[in-house]
């Protein structure tokens, strides 16, 4: 598996597959034809039905300045990934100089057809969460120290955690209007106040995790900068963890590091053995995967086992299968900010819920069994179900 730092990425709002992407793409082929005249890039697949709302187009011009750069919207059924792209660098006579089809394949990472992968090497030596317990085990290691041995990242990681906090900070401080046809008001900011002088203590832990998540989110909305975990559409969740965790529960930075860590190995085990697109499994690949992370963080940070960690990331994703991704004009707002809100309840009460029942009895259900299910019924999902805008929510919910 490769490190977190391929999992954890920093980057502009609001899709890691339609925006964060597409412009590492860009910046790449920018670099290697730097006598380029000016570009062309076809979009194909959900980058073109939805890459309006996702701001592809804006991200993929702006990548290539000061060169122009034309962007086109294209319809193409034989694809082999259903976020693609093509890339032609033209001189002054419109004469072809080269040209790549790159894959945007979830949470930022790209493939570009006839290269190696751009997204390093492989760090970590297992592949399962079986095969990590039972090294773990072996060592006496805890999930995290097994993160530290592997692949050493504090400072990393405390950029991350600095820019996830910095990012619920900014909509916090912001109201108005998300931009795009929805016209979709802020509302985290006064969440956020309806939850400090809420009476009851349960229902203020909830509106203030539910505040967080919106912030996150709609900042990821708005194209600010945020942080893929595991995806820009699922980016609320560990934020809005983070920040309660420390600012409200009082816990240490180092604690929330390595609770990142834990995460992001539930992670990167979803990315390696199914899949964090939208486009490809739907959003259980998203919100679930991120739900799942959340869960393992949550655990972690209670101070439960390594199995009962196991198990909370398994309650995550288990209870997300089938869910689809069908965004509302192609923005990722509706429903996909509400539901980064509900993920961050759902991530608590998976850990608390492992906690309760591990010591009752066995559960049968392990985490490798439900990511490999997630990645088969992430095939099953129909193709206008999956961030293509063509059904579910899309097709009913009114842009006006």
């Amino acid at each position: 598996m490769k490190s977190l730092k391929e999992l954890y990425r920093i980057g502009p709002g609001p899709s890691s597959s339609h925006t964060l992407g597409p412009q590492r793409a860009a910046s790449l082929f920018k670099a290697r034809y730097p006598m380029a005249h000016h570009f062309e890039v076809e979009l194909f697949g959900s980058l073109a039905l939805t890459g309006k709302g996702h701001l592809t187009d804006y991200i993929i011009i702006k990548t290539m300045k000061p060169k122009d750069c034309v962007v086109l919207f294209k319809n193409r059924k034989d694809l082999k990934h259903p976020n693609t792209m093509h890339l032609m660098a033209m001189d002054e006579q419109h004469k072809l100089l080269g040209e790549w089809t790159v894959y945007s394949i979830g949470g930022g990472a790209i493939q570009i057809e006839g290269e190696e992968s751009k997204e390093g090497a492989d760090v970590y030596p297992h592949h399962s969460m079986k095969e990590i317990e039972a090294y773990c085990e072996a060592h006496s290691m805890e999930l995290w120290e097994y993160v530290n041995h592997f692949d050493p990242l504090d400072d990393y990681m405390d950029t991350i955690m600095n820019q996830m906090m910095a990012t619920v900070d900014g909509g916090l401080e912001k109201e108005g209007v998300l931009p795009g046809d929805l016209k979709l008001k802020r509302i985290a900011r006064e969440l956020k106040e309806k939850a400090d002088v809420c009476r009851s203590a349960a229902e203020q832990e909830k509106l203030l995790l539910c505040a967080y998540a919106y912030s996150a989110s709609e900042e990821n909305a708005s194209g600010s900068t945020t942080v893929t975990a595991p995806t820009l559409g699922s980016s609320g969740i560990l934020p809005a963890l983070v920040c309660y965790y420390h600012r409200i529960l009082g816990y240490s930075r180092e604690q929330l590091r390595n609770g990142l860590k834990v995460a992001g190995l539930f992670g990167n085990l979803i990315k390696e053995n199914a899949t964090i697109s939208g486009a490809q499994g739907g959003c259980q690949a998203e919100i679930g995967a991120a739900v799942a992370m959340g869960a393992a963080m949550a655990a972690y940070l209670r101070g439960q086992t390594t199995r009962q960690i196991e198990y909370a990331a398994e309650i995550g994703i288990e209870h997300h299968l089938g869910l689809t991704c069908d965004p509302v004009g192609g923005y990722v707002m509706i429903p996909c900010i509400e539901r980064n809100a509900v993920g961050v309840l759902r991530s608590i009460d998976a850990a608390i819920l492992a906690e309760g029942i591990s010591d009752l009895r066995k559960h049968k259900v392990s985490f490798d069994m439900v990511v490999n299910t997630m990645n088969y019924t992430g095939r099953k999902i129909p193709i206008e179900l999956r961030e293509t805008s063509l059904g579910g929510l899309a097709s009913v919910v009114p842009l006006k």
